[in-house]
């Protein structure tokens, strides 16, 4: 009888048990890989709700009978009735008629469909994998880990929605903020563990200025999500429809209304000219960070090349991403460049990863 997958590193392989290790580890690499292309799919048709003002348009939160949308005239009527409620349709969609909600409702619905569909094309495999002992205890407890933490995503994109339905027609900032950082880490998890069971070897132990290189990966890759967190403040505040001109901000290097919230702390937060500044501060920062990298790779011996390759399309991607940032600003947020630029955030923050996954 075959060994079953996994066994131990310290034991020796029946014939060909190792060859049955590898190929499982490709398989469950495969299997995230592609949970990580729905995530990316996911956060840019988010992103693409936002810039429509399309999430307030579902204002209830039904995980399993929501996943049939309105299918006779009675009933999209009654989902009409129950948008015309909300503030966004009393203070800003009054003339909305029944054809134009539609348009908002099916963006909407495709974000929280394609949840549901992440959801079922995370757990199932996983299931299968468990009961048929393709993995090891640690890996599910890690991925199961991380469907934990897609469940709490689910909650937190309601609980994101809510805040638009009270009293202010726009969701709150921090709870958006919340929601994609949260997307950005269960996106980092599958990445992380995907890439792992591929190369499962690491570098070999190294001196102490590659140590300092690896270290710095793992900054960028720390700075690179502080900056997404920014960005869900530009969005939140919609800061992006404001100073929009580059370098300077109307004329000006620092923007004087840059402290003019009362106490300080609420202009890191509330105030555009602020919350736009820090956004572009950050980018600035991004940029020598990813620099000084991608030289100290090319100068310190014995690292490997996988991580040298990486750093290459790394600042090949940033370049773009602030290209994208800087159109998405002096065009004042086009909805396809906007697009373009979330999804820019993480293609930047997964190749951070792929350098210092390289470097571990």
């Amino acid at each position: 009888m075959a060994t079953p997958y996994p066994i131990p590193a310290s034991v020796p392989f029946p014939h060909g048990a190792s060859d049955a290790r590898g190929a499982a580890n490709r398989g469950v690499a495969a299997w995230l890989f592609v949970c990580c292309a729905l995530v990316f799919a996911m956060v840019v048709v988010g992103g693409v709700t936002r810039l429509t003002h399309s999430g307030l348009s579902i204002t209830e939160w039904q995980p399993i009978v929501g996943t049939v949308p309105p299918l006779s005239d009675a009933q999209w009527q009654e989902a009409f009735a129950k948008y015309k409620l909300t503030p966004e349709y009393r203070q800003i969609n009054t003339a909305m008629t029944l054809a134009g909600f539609k348009g908002i409702f099916w963006w909407e619905y495709a974000h929280r469909l394609l949840g549901r569909v992440i959801g079922l094309a995370f757990l199932i495999p996983l299931v299968w994998f468990v009961a048929w002992r393709r993995i090891s205890s640690a890996l599910a407890a890690k991925l199961i880990g991380i469907l934990a933490l897609g469940v709490v995503q689910g909650a937190l994109g309601w609980y994101m929605v809510q805040s638009g339905l009270v009293d202010d027609p726009r969701v709150s900032p921090f709870r958006l903020s919340a929601h994609l950082g949260l997307a950005f880490a269960i996106l980092a998890g599958m990445l992380w563990t995907a890439m792992t069971l591929r190369r499962p070897q690491r570098a070999a132990p190294d001196a102490p200025a590659q140590r300092t290189t690896r270290r710095l990966a793992f900054f960028l890759a720390a700075l690179v999500f502080a900056m997404v967190l920014s960005g869900a403040f530009v969005a939140g505040i919609r800061a992006g429809f404001a100073y929009n001109t580059f370098p300077l901000m109307n004329g000006h290097l620092v923007p004087p209304e840059i402290l003019m919230l009362h106490p300080p702390w609420m202009n890191f937060f509330w105030n555009m000219a602020t919350v736009q500044f820090d956004h572009r501060i950050l980018a600035l920062v991004l940029v020598v960070v990813t620099l000084l990298l991608w030289w100290r790779l090319r100068t310190s011996p014995g690292l490997p090349s996988r991580a040298a390759r990486g750093s290459n399309a790394l600042l090949c991607m940033l370049a773009l991403q602030i290209a994208l940032g800087i159109a998405t600003l002096l065009y004042v947020v086009p909805l396809s460049v906007a697009a373009l630029h979330q999804a820019g955030a993480l293609l930047t923050f997964a190749l951070t990863l792929n350098v210092a996954h390289a470097l571990r």
